[in-house]
């Protein structure tokens, strides 16, 4: 049942972006786009309900409810930016709005956008060990706990692999086609 609303949850989530965009864009009512993106956080909601009252009635905490605690923190902290990035096409493709920004590929500014997305990743992932977590704790140490431990082991790594990836490019920043390599030092006296 976890992963069905899981499923659902996720088509909804298209399903009133759609909705929020065709009603901005098409219909020209603003508000009522807004109010419908704004109904977006009750899947979330509705999906951490469940998933307590799952456990609460006594089911066996396995990997469906930390995919649930997962995706719950993925949708918090990647959902606004993803909604950023459906406008910005959706406005460019139907209404006539400018090209979508690319995020830039050189330099300091790649660097700092690098930083922002490991940010957004991290984010998601602390939400998802903080809610697994409190499932651990609402399942109590006479629960078999394992498979959620598991869930937020995984979520540990990917805060590590994002660290290091945005380190990457923090210590070796990408150079563009218009930086040029450091001058060559002249070999001998005659060279200077």
């Amino acid at each position: 049942m976890i992963v069905t609303l899981i499923i659902i949850c996720e088509v909804g989530f298209w399903v009133l972006l759609g909705i929020g965009l065709a009603l901005r864009y098409f219909a020209k009512m603003p508000r009522a786009s807004v109010a419908v993106l704004l109904c977006e956080p009750l899947l979330e909601v509705l999906l951490l309900v469940v998933t307590a009252i799952d456990l609460k009635n006594g089911a066996e905490p396995d990997w469906k409810h930390g995919l649930a605690a997962v995706y719950i923190g993925f949708s918090v902290a990647l959902g606004p930016e993803l909604i950023k990035w459906a406008d910005a096409r959706f406005a460019h493709r139907f209404a006539g709005g400018p090209p979508p920004v690319r995020p830039p590929k050189y330099g300091k500014a790649r660097t700092v956008h690098e930083w922002r997305t490991a940010a957004r990743w991290i984010a998601a992932s602390a939400i998802a060990i903080g809610l697994l977590q409190a499932a651990m704790w609402y399942v109590g140490p006479d629960g078999d706990t394992g498979s959620l431990e598991t869930w937020r082991e995984r979520m540990t790594l990917l805060i590590g692999i994002n660290v290091v990836i945005a380190l990457g490019y923090t210590v070796f920043p990408k150079k563009g086609p218009g930086d040029s390599a450091p001058a060559e030092r002249p070999t001998s006296y005659s060279d200077r």
